[in-house]
Protein backbone atom coordinates (compact mmCIF):
# COMPACT_ATOMS: atom_id res chain seq x y z
CA UNK A 1 0.00 0.00 0.00
CA UNK A 2 1.23 3.48 -0.86
CA UNK A 3 2.51 5.70 1.92
CA UNK A 4 1.13 9.13 2.59
CA UNK A 5 3.54 12.05 2.41
CA UNK A 6 3.80 12.19 6.21
CA UNK A 7 4.39 8.45 6.44
CA UNK A 8 7.14 8.64 3.82
CA UNK A 9 8.84 11.54 5.58
CA UNK A 10 8.79 9.60 8.84
CA UNK A 11 10.66 6.73 7.17
CA UNK A 12 13.76 8.85 6.46
CA UNK A 13 15.91 8.37 9.59
CA UNK A 14 18.02 11.49 9.01
CA UNK A 15 14.86 13.59 9.42
CA UNK A 16 13.51 11.88 12.54
CA UNK A 17 14.21 14.79 14.89
CA UNK A 18 13.75 17.63 12.41
CA UNK A 19 11.48 20.43 13.63
CA UNK A 20 11.75 22.69 10.58
CA UNK A 21 10.81 20.28 7.77
CA UNK A 22 8.77 21.78 4.95
CA UNK A 23 7.30 19.82 2.00
CA UNK A 24 6.29 21.58 -1.23
CA UNK A 25 4.68 19.76 -4.19
CA UNK A 26 6.63 19.85 -7.45
CA UNK A 27 4.59 19.87 -10.65
CA UNK A 28 5.32 18.40 -14.04
CA UNK A 29 5.19 14.65 -13.48
CA UNK A 30 2.60 12.38 -15.06
CA UNK A 31 3.54 9.15 -13.27
CA UNK A 32 4.62 10.04 -9.71
CA UNK A 33 4.13 12.70 -7.05
CA UNK A 34 7.27 14.70 -6.29
CA UNK A 35 7.94 17.01 -3.36
CA UNK A 36 10.70 19.45 -2.50
CA UNK A 37 11.76 18.90 1.09
CA UNK A 38 13.52 21.74 2.92
CA UNK A 39 15.05 20.76 6.24
CA UNK A 40 17.94 22.00 8.38
CA UNK A 41 19.16 24.35 5.66
CA UNK A 42 19.27 21.65 2.98
CA UNK A 43 16.90 20.80 0.12
CA UNK A 44 15.89 17.42 -1.28
CA UNK A 45 13.37 15.84 -3.65
CA UNK A 46 11.13 13.02 -2.46
CA UNK A 47 9.51 10.91 -5.17
CA UNK A 48 6.36 9.06 -4.14
CA UNK A 49 5.73 6.43 -6.79
CA UNK A 50 2.40 6.41 -8.58
CA UNK A 51 0.01 3.48 -8.32
CA UNK A 52 0.72 0.33 -10.36
CA UNK A 53 3.89 1.76 -11.93
CA UNK A 54 5.34 -1.76 -12.08
CA UNK A 55 2.91 -2.28 -14.97
CA UNK A 56 4.89 0.38 -16.84
CA UNK A 57 8.04 -1.71 -16.51
CA UNK A 58 9.40 0.37 -13.64
CA UNK A 59 11.57 -1.43 -11.12
CA UNK A 60 12.37 0.91 -8.23
CA UNK A 61 15.49 -1.01 -7.20
CA UNK A 62 16.88 -0.57 -10.72
CA UNK A 63 15.95 3.12 -10.69
CA UNK A 64 17.78 3.51 -7.39
CA UNK A 65 20.92 1.74 -8.63
CA UNK A 66 21.03 3.74 -11.86
CA UNK A 67 20.43 7.10 -10.15
CA UNK A 68 23.03 6.22 -7.52
CA UNK A 69 25.66 5.49 -10.19
CA UNK A 70 24.84 8.60 -12.23
CA UNK A 71 24.77 10.76 -9.12
CA UNK A 72 28.28 9.69 -8.23
CA UNK A 73 29.38 10.89 -11.69
CA UNK A 74 27.74 14.28 -11.13
CA UNK A 75 25.31 13.90 -14.03
CA UNK A 76 22.22 13.21 -11.89
CA UNK A 77 20.98 14.35 -8.49
CA UNK A 78 22.86 12.65 -5.66
CA UNK A 79 20.88 9.92 -3.91
CA UNK A 80 20.29 10.73 -0.22
CA UNK A 81 18.02 7.87 0.89
CA UNK A 82 15.92 5.05 -0.52
CA UNK A 83 12.72 4.01 1.23
CA UNK A 84 12.22 0.24 1.02
CA UNK A 85 10.16 -1.74 0.17
CA UNK A 86 7.97 0.99 -1.35
CA UNK A 87 10.83 2.22 -3.52
CA UNK A 88 10.52 5.94 -2.79
CA UNK A 89 13.67 7.84 -3.71
CA UNK A 90 15.12 10.86 -1.93
CA UNK A 91 17.72 12.86 -3.85
CA UNK A 92 19.49 16.15 -3.33
CA UNK A 93 17.67 19.13 -4.81
CA UNK A 94 19.60 20.72 -7.65
CA UNK A 95 19.32 24.44 -8.10
CA UNK A 96 19.09 24.81 -11.84
CA UNK A 97 16.75 25.70 -14.64
CA UNK A 98 14.94 23.80 -17.36
CA UNK A 99 16.75 23.83 -20.68
CA UNK A 100 13.89 24.32 -23.10
CA UNK A 101 13.57 22.47 -26.44
CA UNK A 102 14.60 25.44 -28.56
CA UNK A 103 17.76 25.80 -26.51
CA UNK A 104 18.76 22.18 -26.04
CA UNK A 105 18.44 21.63 -29.80
CA UNK A 106 21.17 24.15 -30.55
CA UNK A 107 24.37 22.50 -31.89
CA UNK A 108 26.50 23.21 -28.81
CA UNK A 109 23.86 21.83 -26.46
CA UNK A 110 23.36 18.74 -28.60
CA UNK A 111 27.09 18.19 -28.18
CA UNK A 112 26.71 18.58 -24.39
CA UNK A 113 23.92 16.01 -24.41
CA UNK A 114 26.11 13.48 -26.24
CA UNK A 115 28.89 14.02 -23.68
CA UNK A 116 26.44 13.17 -20.89
CA UNK A 117 25.12 10.15 -22.81
CA UNK A 118 28.63 8.79 -23.27
CA UNK A 119 29.15 9.05 -19.50
CA UNK A 120 25.89 7.16 -18.93
CA UNK A 121 26.76 4.48 -21.46
CA UNK A 122 30.18 4.00 -19.85
CA UNK A 123 28.87 3.59 -16.31
CA UNK A 124 29.41 0.22 -14.63
CA UNK A 125 26.69 -2.28 -15.45
CA UNK A 126 23.40 -1.62 -13.68
CA UNK A 127 20.65 -4.14 -12.85
CA UNK A 128 17.77 -4.65 -15.23
CA UNK A 129 17.47 -4.51 -19.00
CA UNK A 130 15.56 -2.29 -21.39
CA UNK A 131 14.66 -3.97 -24.68
CA UNK A 132 12.26 -1.64 -26.48
CA UNK A 133 10.76 -4.46 -28.54
CA UNK A 134 9.85 -6.37 -25.37
CA UNK A 135 8.61 -3.17 -23.76
CA UNK A 136 6.18 -2.53 -26.63
CA UNK A 137 5.09 -6.17 -26.49
CA UNK A 138 4.53 -6.05 -22.71
CA UNK A 139 2.72 -2.70 -22.78
CA UNK A 140 0.42 -3.95 -25.52
CA UNK A 141 -0.49 -7.08 -23.55
CA UNK A 142 -1.21 -5.09 -20.40
CA UNK A 143 -3.34 -2.52 -22.25
CA UNK A 144 -5.40 -5.35 -23.79
CA UNK A 145 -5.99 -6.84 -20.34
CA UNK A 146 -7.47 -3.51 -19.29
CA UNK A 147 -9.73 -3.39 -22.34
CA UNK A 148 -8.05 -0.36 -23.90
CA UNK A 149 -9.01 0.39 -27.52
CA UNK A 150 -6.09 0.08 -29.99
CA UNK A 151 -5.61 1.96 -33.30
CA UNK A 152 -6.88 0.12 -36.36
CA UNK A 153 -3.42 -0.13 -37.94
CA UNK A 154 -1.70 -1.45 -34.81
CA UNK A 155 -1.22 -5.03 -36.06
CA UNK A 156 0.41 -3.74 -39.25
CA UNK A 157 2.83 -1.68 -37.17
CA UNK A 158 3.76 -4.73 -35.11
CA UNK A 159 4.48 -6.77 -38.24
CA UNK A 160 6.86 -4.09 -39.48
CA UNK A 161 8.75 -3.73 -36.22
CA UNK A 162 9.15 -7.49 -35.94
CA UNK A 163 11.07 -7.34 -39.19
CA UNK A 164 13.24 -4.60 -37.72
CA UNK A 165 13.94 -6.65 -34.58
CA UNK A 166 15.04 -9.61 -36.68
CA UNK A 167 17.34 -7.38 -38.74
CA UNK A 168 18.94 -5.80 -35.67
CA UNK A 169 19.55 -9.18 -34.05
CA UNK A 170 21.81 -10.25 -36.92
CA UNK A 171 24.59 -8.04 -35.52
CA UNK A 172 23.55 -7.28 -31.92
CA UNK A 173 25.32 -4.59 -29.95
CA UNK A 174 26.79 -5.04 -26.49
CA UNK A 175 24.24 -3.78 -23.98
CA UNK A 176 25.27 -0.66 -22.05
CA UNK A 177 23.65 1.32 -19.20
CA UNK A 178 20.97 3.55 -20.71
CA UNK A 179 18.50 6.14 -19.38
CA UNK A 180 15.70 5.38 -21.88
CA UNK A 181 13.47 8.38 -21.10
CA UNK A 182 15.18 11.50 -22.44
CA UNK A 183 12.23 13.85 -22.74
CA UNK A 184 12.87 17.53 -22.25
CA UNK A 185 11.53 17.66 -18.68
CA UNK A 186 14.27 15.25 -17.60
CA UNK A 187 17.08 17.73 -18.24
CA UNK A 188 18.21 20.43 -15.82
CA UNK A 189 21.04 22.90 -16.29
CA UNK A 190 23.22 25.21 -14.23
CA UNK A 191 26.94 25.23 -14.92
CA UNK A 192 26.49 21.71 -16.25
CA UNK A 193 23.78 19.42 -17.59
CA UNK A 194 21.92 16.95 -15.36
CA UNK A 195 19.61 14.08 -16.29
CA UNK A 196 16.67 13.39 -13.96
CA UNK A 197 14.19 10.53 -13.48
CA UNK A 198 15.91 7.16 -13.95
CA UNK A 199 12.74 5.04 -13.74
CA UNK A 200 13.24 3.26 -17.06
CA UNK A 201 17.02 2.85 -16.90
CA UNK A 202 18.58 -0.50 -17.66
CA UNK A 203 21.13 -2.26 -19.80
CA UNK A 204 20.15 -1.57 -23.39
CA UNK A 205 20.86 -0.31 -26.88
CA UNK A 206 22.74 3.01 -26.92
CA UNK A 207 21.01 3.90 -30.19
CA UNK A 208 17.69 3.93 -28.36
CA UNK A 209 18.95 6.65 -26.00
CA UNK A 210 20.17 8.75 -28.93
CA UNK A 211 16.96 8.21 -30.88
CA UNK A 212 14.77 8.80 -27.83
CA UNK A 213 16.40 12.19 -27.21
CA UNK A 214 16.00 13.10 -30.88
CA UNK A 215 12.41 11.88 -30.97
CA UNK A 216 11.31 13.81 -27.90
CA UNK A 217 12.92 16.98 -29.25
CA UNK A 218 11.77 16.43 -32.85
CA UNK A 219 15.21 16.90 -34.34
CA UNK A 220 15.41 17.11 -38.12
CA UNK A 221 17.83 15.10 -40.27
CA UNK A 222 20.52 17.78 -40.11
CA UNK A 223 20.34 17.85 -36.32
CA UNK A 224 20.27 14.06 -36.18
CA UNK A 225 23.45 13.85 -38.21
CA UNK A 226 25.11 16.35 -35.89
CA UNK A 227 23.94 14.30 -32.87
CA UNK A 228 25.50 11.11 -34.27
CA UNK A 229 28.66 12.92 -35.34
CA UNK A 230 29.11 14.36 -31.85
CA UNK A 231 28.59 10.96 -30.26
CA UNK A 232 30.50 8.69 -32.65
CA UNK A 233 32.76 11.08 -34.57
CA UNK A 234 31.28 9.98 -37.90
CA UNK A 235 27.89 9.10 -39.37
CA UNK A 236 27.99 5.79 -41.21
CA UNK A 237 25.07 4.31 -43.18
CA UNK A 238 24.72 1.50 -40.63
CA UNK A 239 24.61 3.89 -37.68
CA UNK A 240 22.10 6.08 -39.50
CA UNK A 241 19.83 3.12 -40.25
CA UNK A 242 19.99 1.77 -36.70
CA UNK A 243 19.24 5.22 -35.32
CA UNK A 244 16.27 5.78 -37.65
CA UNK A 245 14.72 2.44 -36.71
CA UNK A 246 15.09 3.30 -33.04
CA UNK A 247 13.38 6.66 -33.55
CA UNK A 248 10.32 4.78 -34.74
CA UNK A 249 10.59 2.42 -31.78
CA UNK A 250 10.76 5.41 -29.47
CA UNK A 251 7.45 6.66 -30.89
CA UNK A 252 5.86 3.24 -30.54
CA UNK A 253 7.12 2.85 -26.97
CA UNK A 254 5.53 6.18 -26.04
CA UNK A 255 2.30 5.25 -27.78
CA UNK A 256 1.93 1.89 -26.03
CA UNK A 257 2.98 3.46 -22.71
CA UNK A 258 0.07 5.83 -23.20
CA UNK A 259 -2.28 2.89 -23.78
CA UNK A 260 -1.26 1.34 -20.47
CA UNK A 261 -1.80 4.65 -18.71
CA UNK A 262 -5.30 4.87 -20.18
CA UNK A 263 -6.03 1.61 -18.40
CA UNK A 264 -4.35 2.20 -15.04
CA UNK A 265 -3.72 5.88 -14.33
CA UNK A 266 -5.76 7.97 -11.92
CA UNK A 267 -3.93 11.17 -12.87
CA UNK A 268 -5.70 14.06 -14.61
CA UNK A 269 -3.96 13.77 -17.97
CA UNK A 270 -5.22 13.00 -21.48
CA UNK A 271 -3.32 9.78 -22.16
CA UNK A 272 -5.50 8.99 -25.20
CA UNK A 273 -4.34 12.14 -26.94
CA UNK A 274 -0.76 11.31 -25.93
CA UNK A 275 -0.98 7.78 -27.33
CA UNK A 276 -2.64 8.89 -30.57
CA UNK A 277 0.04 11.51 -31.19
CA UNK A 278 2.85 8.99 -30.97
CA UNK A 279 1.00 6.31 -32.92
CA UNK A 280 0.55 8.82 -35.71
CA UNK A 281 4.23 9.67 -35.72
CA UNK A 282 5.26 6.01 -35.66
CA UNK A 283 3.07 5.15 -38.62
CA UNK A 284 4.20 8.18 -40.62
CA UNK A 285 7.87 7.39 -40.05
CA UNK A 286 7.65 3.65 -40.60
CA UNK A 287 6.10 4.32 -44.02
CA UNK A 288 9.25 6.21 -45.00
CA UNK A 289 10.41 4.97 -48.43
CA UNK A 290 13.85 4.30 -46.89
CA UNK A 291 12.48 1.78 -44.37
CA UNK A 292 13.51 -1.32 -46.33
CA UNK A 293 16.95 0.15 -47.02
CA UNK A 294 17.44 0.73 -43.29
CA UNK A 295 16.59 -2.92 -42.60
CA UNK A 296 19.12 -4.08 -45.19
CA UNK A 297 21.78 -1.72 -43.90
CA UNK A 298 21.68 -2.88 -40.27
CA UNK A 299 22.09 -6.46 -41.45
Amino acid sequence: MALTLQEALARVPQWADASDLKATPLGGGITNNNFRIDVSGESFVLRIAGADTELLGINREVEYAANLAAGKLGIAPEVFYFIRPEGYLVTRFITGRPILPGEICQPENIRRVTEVLRKIHNMPDIPGTFDVFRVVEDYSAIARRYGVVFPEDFDRLIELIQAAEQALHVRPLTLRPCHDDLLNANFLANSQLYVLDWEYAGMGDIFFDLANFSDHHQLNDEQDRWLLKCYFGAVTPTRWAHFKIMKIMSDLREATWGLVQIGISKLDFDFREYADKFFGRAMENILNPNWNEWLKEVV
